[in-house]
């Protein structure tokens, strides 16, 4: 498979290019962390563009079991079938659904397999897939199919942090933390979505931006995603470029906060700010 580099919408660094496709040369799946919103989920949506491979999103929620990526056997509708006489009862086939690996394993083409934000399942989660992403094999006791992938696909993992994963799965994957992106970076995943934005529009809002996360005891820092939208929204409302120059720090809140502050804590946190700068004035 071609090296990745980036696409026209997706500004990856240079580490980044580097683990991604140390990944797809040992074959083992890239576990990818950073703080929500730095395009973790994006990143395998990208890779598969890249490589013209078929997408297949596997995303986790808290009440997600292992066995569901292989398959689910349905024995109750087996059950309810046998019981009004229908025909489909005697091939048990008909009551297996397919799992994400399932489909990743037997993909006529080479696929991306995105699981995604893998540490919101159960701490067991993990050990459980250990076997089946070692093997990239299982098996299928109802029917006594043998299920294996002819070749390993490209398998990105990603986690938001919210719980630590086991040891013996890091083991197994090769890791990357995707910094938050500095100004230089930031600006060109701005000139990606915006390229005809005005310059002088796009430096003073980094500027409060990069001030907002700054600021001591704030609950939620906006992410790359919000400070995109942020954007869309001053550029909608034609926003003066002196509300955006205002360093009056009696009115600490920025101009359509809502796209940045996500928390009646976070808003809380600048209104008294902005009263204690008004006290000492």
């Amino acid at each position: 498979m071609q090296r990745f580099e980036g696409t026209s919408s997706y500004i990856a660094t240079d580490d980044l290019k580097v683990a991604v496709n140390a990944a797809m040369i040992l074959r083992r799946p890239l576990l990818i962390k950073g703080e929500p919103g730095t395009g973790k989920t994006v990143l395998a949506q990208e890779i598969a563009k890249a490589a013209n491979a078929p997408l297949i999103e596997w995303n986790i929620k808290s009440t997600t079991k292992a066995h569901q990526g292989l398959y689910e056997y349905d024995a109750v509708a087996r059950l309810r079938d046998g019981q009004l006489g229908d025909e489909r009862v005697h091939d048990i086939g008909n009551y297996i659904k397919k799992g994400k690996l399932w489909d990743a394993f037997t993909s006529p083409r080479l696929p991306v397999l995105l699981i995604d934000e893998i540490d919101k399942a159960d701490i067991e989660f993990p050990n459980d897939l250990l076997q089946e992403l070692d093997r990239m094999s299982f098996d299928v006791y109802e029917t006594g199919e043998h299920i294996a992938a002819a070749e390993r696909p490209i398998i990105i993992i990603t986690s938001n942090n919210e719980k630590e994963l086991p040891d013996a799965f890091l083991r197994r994957c090769f890791f990357h933390y995707i910094k938050f992106p500095d100004r230089e970076t930031m600006k060109a995943i701005i000139d990606v979505h915006f390229p005809d934005i005005q310059k002088t529009l796009v430096g003073k809002a980094m500027d409060i931006f990069y001030e907002v996360r700054e600021v001591p005891g704030l609950k939620k820092k906006p992410s790359t995603s919000e400070l995109l939208d942020w954007l869309k929204l001053l550029m909608n409302e034609d926003m003066p470029l002196d509300v955006l120059q205002n360093k009056d720090p009696t009115k600490a809140i920025p101009p359509l906060h809502g796209a940045l502050l996500k928390n009646e804590q976070d808003i809380m946190l600048f209104e008294r700010l902005a009263f204690m700068s008004r006290r000492q004035g």
